[in-house]
């Protein structure tokens, strides 16, 4: 008969700990738009290691394929799949609502990353084409997929999460705009939380700070600017898409049933108040 020592009992032990804390997501099902790379896809990498099945999305085919490969391998095919889903048309944000039920059958969870800025400048220079666009895609499409999810998540008790920026709360230099579009994202937040709470859903959001990702490379490629920032941080360093990724677990799990309405700053430090 095989023997365990204290210290082999208190591993095992350990390990039986571990697993029950990355499970915490487990049973539930997820949505994340724009997460074939950058911080979307670091959101569902962890919210699938923490045990939710979870959709995937992006506009394009072929980036879906690659992320829906890329997290079956390290996930399983029965916990990640995925759809094309151009946030901003109607269609596709009911498609990819439809895809996930009949995939998974419920839904718990959604995450609204999806966000552009077609243009770098001053403000009052910035063209009307791209305002709309801007707000288009990062507010008015936000607040239609929560409405196309609202009927499922209402069966759940689900969780909304909205991904703006620090940039909402200190507006980042030529990026009038898509600030703007990021600050209104926390009054977003704060208006469906009040509407959506009778219904037992809970609505918060994510700030991310200069994160090095494909999206935000005019901020940190640029040595002289990346230097600039990270003097404003006193963590001294741009952060990672991982280092967003377990606050939204967070805010999707029991861990945080109390709370919502909230916005959670993962900036390193930079200044963020309104």
């Amino acid at each position: 008969m095989l023997r365990l020592g204290p210290v082999s009992l208190a591993a095992v032990s350990l390990r039986t700990m571990s697993s029950q804390v990355t499970r915490k997501l487990e049973g539930r099902v997820a949505i994340v738009t724009a997460s074939t790379e950058g911080i979307g896809y670091a959101i569902a990498d962890r919210l699938a290691r923490d045990g939710a099945k979870v959709m995937v999305s992006s506009r394009k085919q072929a980036n879906v394929d690659k992320a829906v490969e890329s997290l079956q391998k390290q996930h399983g095919t029965e916990s990640v799949s995925g759809v094309i889903c151009h946030v901003g048309k109607d269609e596709d944000r009911k498609r990819l609502i439809k895809e996930t039920l009949e995939r998974f059958g419920m839904l718990h969870i959604l995450v609204s990353n999806a966000a552009v800025n077609p243009t770098f400048g001053p403000t009052l220079e910035t063209p009307e084409s791209a305002w709309d666009k801007i707000f288009d895609i990062n507010i008015k499409s936000a607040a239609f997929l929560v409405k196309e999810a609202y009927p499922h998540l209402k069966k759940t008790g689900g969780n909304v999460i909205f991904v703006s920026s620090i940039g909402g709360f200190t507006p980042l230099n030529l990026l009038g705009p898509y600030s703007i579009s990021k600050t209104a994202l926390f009054g977003l937040t704060k208006v469906l939380a009040d509407e959506l709470a009778p219904d037992n859903i809970r609505v918060n959001c994510l700030a991310p700070g200069i994160i090095k990702t494909k999206f935000s490379s005019a901020l940190w490629q640029n040595e002289a600017a990346a230097a600039e920032f990270v003097n404003q941080i006193p963590i001294k360093r741009l952060g990672e898409p991982d280092d967003c990724s377990g606050a939204v677990s967070f805010l999707s799990s029991d861990d945080a049933k109390y709370m919502t309405g909230e916005t959670i700053v993962v900036s390193g430090g930079m200044k963020s108040r309104l």
